[in-house]
């Protein structure tokens, strides 16, 4: 007698269009069984990354065709394994990259692209070091290659990426000029590094008077015309890297072109005789290697998870809701009133 294989019912966040927060769909659906190679992944946390954002407005550089289900990463426990993968994934808690997925109390992943999650760390606290840890680490030391000593600048010091990029630095022994808005200043502090307010219509001059002699490497996820400033505060042999480009997530048009904008003009500035260097950061980048980059990601991330397990980072925690309020997490996370990374949990009955 032939069994059918188990199915697994899944709730999904769909994003339908290019709608507010409020428009966040809510779809019930059963998942099939894990086909090869892959898991059943029971979300236990993900959130809200600025990607989500810009995605909602159809600005996020190869997003997929709406509708589709956000959710950039996730921490969760394996439920069940097809063939080829390891039984005994099942029970046990992985951090993955999904790019797309996320927001769902289920959902299908490659077993491949687990990467485990120490016991001593709750998922909420390795979600915030997901993606935003990965972006970090390898921003500062794979591309930047920052030294102890050196001083750097990190724009949006107080978001996801910019708090655990201020940590990642100072454990390294680097110091850290960070912008934020006043209300977030002393949150800086505390994360170890000198705030500037971005509201300042001079900061990049207040910048200069706290590194007058230029700085090692900028950060920059704002893009647009400010990215000339941020070349601008460099020394020699100092490096720039750009990883965004928030300042035109509210205009219209074509959503790659600000990206293609930005990397043109960093190969421009890159050819220029002054020691400088300029990359634009892509988080898939080699991902047509892909035994390479997963074995990259999760050589970074096991790093990064370490450090959390060893209390050398801080999570950054905004605020935490459950599924069935994915809207209200995604409008407080834009509404850049709060420090760190807004947190989706699983709903309490699934």
């Amino acid at each position: 007698m032939l069994v059918s294989p188990p199915t697994t019912t899944a709730t999904e966040i769909v994003l339908p269009g290019k709608v507010e927060p409020s428009g966040l769909e809510v779809r019930v659906r059963e998942l099939p069984a894990p086909a090869e190679g892959k898991v059943v992944l029971r979300m236990d946390a993900t959130g809200v990354s600025f990607a989500e954002q810009q995605m909602r407005r159809g600005k996020y550089y190869d997003q997929p065709p709406f509708p589709f289900v956000p959710g950039y990463d996730v921490v969760g426990t394996v439920t069940a394994a097809g063939s080829q993968a390891d039984a005994a994934l099942i029970g046990r808690r992985f951090a993955t990259v999904t790019k797309v997925g996320g927001w769902a109390s289920h959902l299908l992943v490659d077993a491949a692209d687990l990467v485990p999650v120490p016991d001593e760390v709750d998922a909420v606290s390795a979600e915030t070091v997901v993606v935003n840890g990965i972006t970090a680490w390898q921003m500062l030391h794979r591309i930047a290659k920052v030294r102890s000593g050196a001083t750097v600048v990190v724009l949006g010091a107080n978001g996801g990426v910019g708090s655990t990029l201020v940590q990642l630095a100072r454990h390294a022994g680097i110091e850290v000029i960070g912008t934020a808005s006043a209300r977030h200043h002393q949150h800086v502090r505390d994360l170890g590094a000198a705030p500037v307010d971005y509201r300042d219509p001079d900061m990049y001059q207040r910048i200069r008077e706290i590194a007058p002699d230029g700085v090692d490497a900028v950060f920059d996820h704002v893009g647009g015309p400010g990215l000339k400033e941020s070349w601008g505060l460099l020394r020699r042999g100092g490096t720039l890297v750009s990883y965004g480009t928030a300042a035109t997530k509210n205009d219209d048009g074509n959503s790659q072109l600000p990206v293609l904008r930005s990397v043109a003009q960093l190969a421009l500035w890159n050819c220029l005789p002054n020691g400088k260097n300029a990359h634009f950061y892509n988080f898939w980048a080699g991902k047509r290697r892909l035994e390479a980059f997963r074995s990259r990601l999760r050589e970074d991330l096991t790093q990064v998870l370490r450090l959390l397990a060893d209390g050398a980072l801080t999570p950054q925690i905004a605020a935490r809701f459950p599924l069935a309020q994915a809207h209200e997490a995604l409008a407080l996370a834009e509404s850049r009133t709060v420090a760190g990374k807004v947190i989706i949990v699983a709903d309490p009955h699934q």
